[in-house]
């Protein structure tokens, strides 16, 4: 099946629409496509503090890693796999994390003294925080602030029951009354 979804993380590049993604996952990636941050990204130390902050909740495999910074930064920090698989292996020749294999996945956990210093690191505002609290142009707002929205609804529509999801719609319908509203208005 071909879309006009985006693959690759480009919007508007057309391609093989990735199976997996649901259409909740593509409305994001659209509009990621139009917040896309030009510079101002969160440093490569920064990866590091992420991934043992992270671990420090539970083990993950790479992509849930780089999904969970995306989510918890609301789009705005999105790490590529080049930074947060060499950081993997960089804290695992290190001691503070381990690998072991789960469904023919890498899973990374931390060891003892990663886990101390994830606690010692404990106090700073995590890294995908910094990175979501950023001057965000004027322009950028709205958008970002939809895809919290998209979100928030996909949790419901994956994980809610019947009676959330209707009073979730309830929600929506409302919130798009009062838009229109706000666009009549002088």
């Amino acid at each position: 099946m071909y879309s006009t979804f985006p693959t690759g993380g480009r919007p508007g590049r057309r391609g093989r629409r990735d199976d997996r993604m649901s259409p909740f996952e593509a409305i994001e990636e659209q509009l990621r496509g139009l917040t896309a941050p030009r510079g101002g990204r969160a440093g490569r130390g920064d990866v590091r503090a992420a991934v043992l902050a992270l671990l420090s909740e539970e083990p993950m495999h790479g992509y849930q890693i780089i999904r969970e910074i995306t989510e918890r930064s609301a789009g705005v920090w999105k790490p590529s796999a080049g930074s947060v698989y060499p950081t993997l292996q960089m804290l695992a020749d290190e001691g503070l994390v381990e690998v072991s294999e789960q469904d023919g996945k890498k899973v990374y956990s931390l060891t003892e003294e990663g886990r101390s210093q994830a606690e010692a690191a404990s106090g700073r505002p995590a890294p995908w925080r910094t990175a979501a609290e950023q001057d965000v142009p004027e322009s950028m707002v709205l958008p970002r602030a939809t895809i919290r929205l998209v979100q928030a609804v996909a949790q419901v529509a994956t994980s809610g029951t019947a009676v959330q999801a209707r009073n979730v719609t309830d929600v929506i319908d409302e919130a798009r009354r009062k838009i229109y509203t706000i666009l009549a208005e002088d």
